[in-house]
């Protein structure tokens, strides 16, 4: 039996894994949905960069989870992946769900080709508003999926995603899973594509949208049950 902590991306809470905890208990495995201060029902809580990363320790070392497989989607991976480290030989493999990955000393917009999401903070407090309902358009997404999202989802607290990852070591080091879903782009972008290309990372392509969670839910968990498995 493999422990998962499951994490999603931003504006998301715990329960945008409702679809997927099921089928991965239904596995055997042991299976936890966290969600990062600041969001959903820890909306209003401070949180910046490092708050998220500790917020996955904590969960981990509150629990003595151990063989732990670390799941982030999205914004997620970039907490996610400094977690990863962390906890050291308490983890079994780190899986990044179509996600950004930490890189030391850079901010999760560093990535970002455009200074849109930094204009949206300004505008809106320091924090970024979910996106409105066409923007998930073209995602394998039903109606009804789409109005759960806009209208279950909180804004993400800005800090989170201007601070500066830290990592100890390279993250090529780690025992990882990279899903990359099709339908937002086949391109691995920066450094996801240099890890993947290294050789030492697992990729997993779906043909999806973004957030797999709620579009092929019994694919996701299939996936991360197999990744379970990987040496």
């Amino acid at each position: 039996m493999t422990r998962f902590v499951v994490v999603a991306g931003a504006w998301l809470g715990a329960w945008a894994w409702d679809e997927v905890v099921p089928e991965l208990r239904e596995a055997g495995h042991e299976v936890h949905a966290l969600t990062l201060s600041g969001l959903a029902e820890k909306q209003g809580v401070p949180a910046g960069q490092q708050t998220h990363v500790q917020d996955i320790v904590d969960e981990v070392e509150r629990l003595d989870l151990r063989d732990v497989v670390l799941v982030g989607h999205s914004y997620a991976g970039v907490p996610v992946g400094q977690a990863a480290e962390r906890i050291g030989d308490r983890l079994a493999r780190v899986v990044f769900v179509d996600s950004g990955v930490p890189v030391d000393g850079e901010s999760a917009l560093d990535g970002f080709p455009s200074d849109q999401v930094r204009k949206s903070l300004a505008e809106n407090g320091g924090v970024w508003p979910p996106p409105d309902p066409a923007d998930y358009a073209g995602q394998d997404l039903t109606d009804e999926q789409i109005a759960r999202i806009v209208t279950d989802g909180t804004p993400h607290p800005g800090a989170t995603l201007t601070e500066p990852a830290v990592l100890a070591h390279p993250l090529a080091d780690l025992p990882a899973t990279y899903i990359k879903c099709l339908l937002d782009g086949d391109e691995l972008m920066g450094p996801v594509g240099e890890l993947v290309e290294s050789g030492r990372w697992e990729l997993v392509r779906m043909n999806t949208g973004h957030w797999p969670m709620f579009s092929r839910p019994r694919e996701l968990a299939r996936i991360l049950d197999e990744s379970a498995g990987r040496p």
